[in-house]
């Protein structure tokens, strides 16, 4: 497992070091070679063909938690690749060893803070969807500068997108999901795939965390965003559909 990269900006998590199982040690020391990503900010742009061995649609999502749904929707959506960012190693260890339950080899994980990889390590245009489920909310007023969308990320994050790419977040706290919604409504070059918040697609898993949630009487919010089409794109799409 890598050094965690030296920060010199906000973070967006608050790091609790939680006590490793032995299992979690196993599966770091087995598995870590197989899925884990090795990179620093000055190792460059990470090339995902040359990752997952083969050319395919990148996902990208920040914050997997324990993996339950990024290995789920890695095994149902194999025709594209996922690389999931996750700072806690209790969490890396777990999605590395539902990655490997499921025999997949479409995913793999970056340990530490998604915020460099996002400046340093992914090129422009080069993700499909980026997927933020259940972000740290921050919830006291002083500490939203720390939420990660916000608009100097969001727009990073859409620079990383295919023209026609996704934005995809999920919370289960009112006010960040309000936040979230201005935030992305903002942004002239993202356009909302709904009228407000977006029902909750059928291919995002119901996690035991969301579960505990609506348990606790709390609404889930998903927002899906895409990223605006150039006008020749959109004549290109026109004319495909008059060919039909």
């Amino acid at each position: 497992m890598p050094e965690q990269t030296e920060h010199r900006h906000i973070l967006t998590f608050n790091f609790r070091q939680g006590r490793n199982k032995p299992r979690h040690d196993e599966a770091m020391e087995r598995l870590w070679p197989r899925y884990g990503v090795e990179w620093r900010p000055e190792d460059g742009r990470i090339d995902p063909a040359e990752l997952f061995g083969r050319t395919a649609p990148v996902i990208l999502e920040i914050g997997s938690g324990n993996g339950e749904a990024a290995a789920a929707m890695a095994d149902t959506d194999r025709d594209r690749d996922l690389l999931a960012v996750e700072v806690y190693p209790q969490g890396v260890a777990d999605l590395m060893d539902r990655a490997e339950q499921r025999g997949l080899d479409n995913l793999r994980v970056y340990s530490g803070d998604a915020l460099p990889l996002l400046w340093h390590g992914l090129a422009p245009g080069s993700l499909d969807e980026i997927r933020v489920y259940f972000p740290d909310p921050w919830p006291k007023k002083r500490h939203h500068k720390r939420r990660i969308i916000q608009p100097a990320h969001t727009a990073t994050m859409r620079d990383l997108l295919r023209p026609g790419g996704v934005i995809h977040c999920a919370t289960d706290i009112a006010d960040y999901a309000e936040q979230m919604l201005e935030v992305l409504t903002a942004d002239e070059h993202l356009e909302n795939t709904a009228e407000g918040y977006a029902p909750r697609p059928d291919h995002r898993p119901v996690t035991k965390f969301e579960r505990r949630g609506i348990t606790a009487g709390r609404q889930i919010f998903d927002l899906v965003f895409r990223k605006a089409r150039t006008s020749e794109q959109r004549l290109e799409a026109a004319q495909r559909l008059l060919e039909r």
